[in-house]
């Protein structure tokens, strides 16, 4: 697995070194002059992304988001207001990792003339250099969700800074200064997470959802994760996959199961109903952000809101111990509201 991951990192490393318009000297490169004006614009994908880049430029940049509400980032369609915001950008930033499937090809095409940043794909085990931190599923195909663990997207924070001070060198210590207050409310965050999450009883801690967008979570706070659909949500629910499901849900008597903001609630609902049918009563534990946060302008709308919601959530329903108000009194915590 580790083998074909750094194979894959090499490969991207080749693309990204394509995109940049390097690979074709017949190709316009991209700016490498920085900034010829304040704010610049920068244009971004998912919401998790446009919250980082948000938090880094501060006032050095406007930050535009494609995807609002509850979008569906693997199933996305870019249409012209969103291509006039890529062509207007400075600086372009996305996940990478695929999720943003449909929408590759505008970026190989912009690449050639300004900054495109894969944020996923700059990251690495920051102890051995190699690409071990990044997940996959059995067919190997790259898991995209890197932001279900804290420490990740601490990564990707760096990622985005190095790569916002590499176009705006003059203002690299007000990156870096930006980055460093953010990075110390994202590890408060993930020492929230661990906490709260490991207050479930460990026989309890199974979270099995619609897709799988979970894994990072389980890998960094100790839970089970099960999804009905694979990494991608264009991957089909088959029907043994659901009673697969339903068998283990009544075997192992699981008490909730959870559905997500941006997929529909038919195949969480299936399990529900199927393990009704056997004798096993099991709720829905409550709604999980996945690929998307939660409205914009509120604090589940925010990366840090969207995880506290998350931890608190699954930690309520499946018998953990969460503090009202969740993270530093600002969440939702156990009041049991927003479900």
């Amino acid at each position: 697995m580790i083998s074909t991951i750094r194979m894959y990192l090499a490969v991207a490393a080749v693309l990204s070194f394509a995109l940049s318009g390097c690979s074709d000297p017949s190709q316009s490169k991209p700016s490498t002059a920085g900034p010829s004006a304040y704010p610049y614009k920068v244009a971004t994908t998912v919401g998790m992304i446009t919250d980082i880049v948000k938090n880094v430029a501060g006032d050095k940049a406007t930050v535009e988001g494609i995807m609002q509400g509850d979008t569906d980032p693997h199933t996305y369609t870019p249409g012209r207001n969103d291509t006039i915001a890529f062509q207007n950008a400075d600086v372009i930033f996305y996940n990478g990792l695929m999720l943003e499937g449909k929408m590759t090809d505008i970026f190989v095409k912009m690449a050639a003339k300004k900054k495109v940043v894969a944020v996923t794909e700059m990251l690495s085990d920051e102890k051995t250099g190699d690409a071990s931190y990044v997940m996959s599923d059995e067919a190997e195909h790259y898991d995209p969700h890197v932001w279900m663990d804290v420490q990740g997207w601490i990564r990707a924070v760096r990622a985005v800074t190095k790569a916002l001070s590499e176009y705006d060198a003059k203002n690299a210590a007000y990156y870096e200064a930006n980055a460093a207050a953010y990075l110390k409310k994202l590890e408060a965050l993930d020492v929230y997470a661990k906490q709260v999450i490991g207050s479930i009883p460990q026989n309890k801690r199974v979270l099995i959802t619609a897709h799988d967008a979970f894994n990072y979570m389980g890998r960094a706070y100790g839970l089970k994760v099960m999804g009905v659909q694979g990494i991608s949500t264009e991957s089909e629910a088959g029907l043994k996959r659901i009673n697969d499901l339903v068998d283990f849900i009544v075997t192992n008597q699981i008490a909730a199961v959870f559905v997500e903001a941006s997929v529909s609630e038919k195949n969480v609902t299936a399990l529900v109903e199927g393990a009704a049918s056997r004798g096993h009563a099991v709720k829905i534990g409550g709604k999980l952000f996945s690929d998307s946060m939660g409205a914009e302008g509120t604090y589940e709308g925010t990366y840090i809101g969207m995880i506290d919601h998350n931890v608190s959530t699954i930690a309520r329903a499946l018998g953990g111990s969460v503090p009202e108000g969740g993270f530093k009194g600002q969440g939702l915590g156990a009041k049991g509201q927003g479900n």
